[in-house]
């Protein structure tokens, strides 16, 4: 069974905002889940809820040029019928990057919320996991954004979306932390 709008309320209201733009993600998220019937799908409203992964390693951070907004970003997309968002953000993730990608060892770990427009004219609240990666490059299949590969740090907050920006040392410092470090040692 999916993500219900109960569910998804509690996810929001349970992680604590580390900006001011965080925050006023927030607030909007609970006013939308407020109105949507079905917040997680796309064809019910032009907001809706959606998932991404942050994807870190010891290589740093994956990003790829969005093939229809032509901006560095996190993968990430619609969540699908019966999914819950930490399942969309990993198979999104799979998807579109070509690489193995898993939730630390911990479990699945929200660390960002944000709203913002997306492509055919869809708002997304957006839902925001760290995920890990060995050290393979991504090998987006057929149908993907062609473009993906490891950034460091610095170059990843260069050329990132700026709805990333504020996402990165917070991904960055868990991972360095070892909250991610364990669970991303198995992958290659």
């Amino acid at each position: 069974m999916g993500a219900t709008t109960v569910d998804l309320r509690a996810i929001v209201e349970g992680h604590e905002p580390a900006s001011p733009r965080e925050a006023a993600a927030k607030e909007r998220f609970l006013e939308e889940l407020s109105r949507l019937p079905e917040p997680c799908d796309e064809q019910a409203d032009l907001t809706h809820v959606t998932a991404s992964g942050i994807v870190v390693g010891r290589r740093g951070t994956v990003l790829h040029l969005h093939k229809r907004l032509g901006i560095w970003m996190q993968p990430g997309g619609h969540i699908d019928a019966g999914e819950t968002p930490e399942v969309a953000a990993r198979r999104e993730a799979t998807e579109e990057l070509g690489l193995a990608v898993e939730h630390p060892a911990s479990g699945p770990l929200l660390i960002n919320l944000d709203v913002h427009d997306a492509a055919l004219g869809h708002t997304h609240l957006d839902l925001r996991y760290l995920l890990l990666a060995g050290d393979d490059d991504p090998h987006p299949p057929a149908g993907e954004s062609p473009e993906a590969r490891w950034c460091s740090w610095d170059e990843a907050m260069a050329i990132a979306d700026a709805a990333l920006v504020e996402a990165l040392p917070v991904a960055r410092a868990l991972y360095e932390a070892g909250e991610a470090a364990a669970a991303g040692r198995g992958l290659s």
